[in-house]
């Protein structure tokens, strides 16, 4: 495809008020204007003729990406001829669900051979999913210019959009797992853990609980009980996709926010010996993984979640826990990731839960409604601002009303900040574990 380019139609548009000049001072001379402009078009059409056509070009995608990551995708354009232009201008269409817009531009310039030219899409994914790059357009102008040459192609590439897992690459964390009591070796803990070893000597700073009196009788001195991690335990993660889960916080969707606390977590349940698996509802139960062991399967999770689709519809606790529990043949670790879109969603969550308490160990993960408090604690200027930071005021003490009722029932309540929520459910788990309520 050719046609001109924004200087080709300015110095062809010229040519009429260079007519009308001309006719009012030398009339005779009028047609030199439209000379003018018949001249531009035809090196217009010679400047395509001599632009160098493209013979091949590659896009180079990776098979997947990490939400938050910027993605890079590579594009090379080899051309015929002599020499190939200095620069070549190069569009992506995405789907525009994850990319805003749809659409990623760069200018790909020469690198080594005079005749092939490279660059890089550079894509900040807005969400998790499957990422089409569906059709590519590649244009550059002739020598002088005038005319733009352009080329358009449809792609097939798919870059599956990962959760964030970047938490769990941190130096610190792996220092910390290097560390843990927990590890892929099984250590002997005194006084921690829940199945019975050995009976040892009762020695200073041991827990006085763990005194078993009537072999300290028997053998006329103080033993102490010893005990043994236990392993193998089942971890499993209720993650909310509906609506109230589908909002935004700190600009990215609190489910988003959610998977990353949740694979974090079950990173460091794997590495302790035990079970994890994810389990996610909306309207209905959507997904629900089978139980993985082994740090080694860790992969199988991120691609689960990153499967998690996000629901604009209201959440239906009653379905999804009840099949939940059907699926649970053993007393498990429920951790719930969810929000209270409104008091009577949130009496059929409690009326759900109720039900689960007596069996499993339920934790209830919240994230901080970042957006209400700074409504709430900005001073008012106006009414319309006092309205606002009154209403704030009780959604957000509605939204206790319900962790306290929740904390009432026996269920473990984590409410933090986006940035906090991984670090504060890993270091929850692990005090449950050590203390042995699995």
């Amino acid at each position: 495809m050719i046609y001109p380019t924004s200087r080709s139609a300015i110095l062809t548009a010229t040519g009429a008020p260079l007519a009308v000049v001309l006719a009012a001072w030398v009339p005779e001379l009028w047609a030199v204007g439209i000379a003018w402009s018949g001249a531009i078009l035809l090196l217009t059409l010679i400047d395509g003729l001599l632009s160098s056509p493209i013979r091949d070009y590659a896009l180079y995608a990776p098979a997947s990406s990490e939400l938050g990551s910027p993605l890079e995708v590579g594009v090379s354009a080899q051309f015929s001829g002599v020499s190939a232009p200095s620069q070549v201008q190069a569009s992506l269409a995405c789907n525009a669900e994850l990319v805003a817009g749809g659409r990623s531009e760069t200018v790909l310039g020469t690198e080594g051979s005079s005749l092939e030219l490279t660059g890089d899409f550079v894509i900040e994914p807005l969400r998790r999913g499957q990422l089409h790059l569906e059709e590519i357009w590649l244009r550059w102008t002739g020598p002088l210019g005038l005319c733009w040459r352009q080329v358009h192609r449809k792609t097939d590439e798919i870059v599956a959009i990962l959760p964030d897992i970047s938490a769990i690459r941190a130096p610190a964390l792996q220092v910390f797992m290097r560390d843990a009591v927990f590890g892929l070796l099984a250590r002997k803990i005194r006084g921690e853990g829940s199945e019975f070893e050995a009976l040892a000597d009762f020695q200073p700073g041991m827990d006085k609980r763990a005194i078993d009196w009537k072999g300290s009788a028997r053998h006329s001195k103080l033993l102490a009980k010893e005990y043994d991690t236990e392993r193998n335990n089942q971890i499993v993660f209720v993650l909310d996709s509906g609506s109230a889960m589908c909002e935004p916080v700190a600009g990215r969707p609190r489910i988003d926010r959610a998977v990353s606390a949740a694979l974090l977590t079950a990173y460091v349940a794997l590495k302790a010996g035990d079970k994890a698996r994810l389990f996610s509802f909306a309207a209905r139960p959507e997904r629900a993984t089978p139980f993985v062991s082994g740090s080694r399967n860790f992969h199988r999770l991120q691609h689960e979640a990153a499967a998690i689709d996000y629901h604009h519809q209201e959440s239906n606790y009653t379905l999804a826990l009840s099949t939940l529990a059907s699926q649970l043949q053993r007393r498990s670790m429920i951790v719930v990731f969810s929000d209270f879109a409104d008091t009577t969603s949130a009496e059929l969550m409690l009326e759900s839960v109720g039900r689960l308490i007596d069996r499993h160990l339920l934790l209830f993960v919240v994230i901080e409604d970042e957006d209400l408090l700074e409504i709430m604690d900005r001073p008012p200027e106006n009414s319309d601002m006092v309205a606002q930071s009154v209403t704030a005021a009780g959604l957000l003490a509605q939204r206790r009303l319900v962790i306290t009722r929740l904390k009432h029932l026996g269920v473990q309540v984590l409410e933090a900040r986006h940035q906090e929520i991984g670090t504060r459910l890993m270091n929850a788990y692990l005090q449950i574990k050590r203390r042995g309520k699995l």
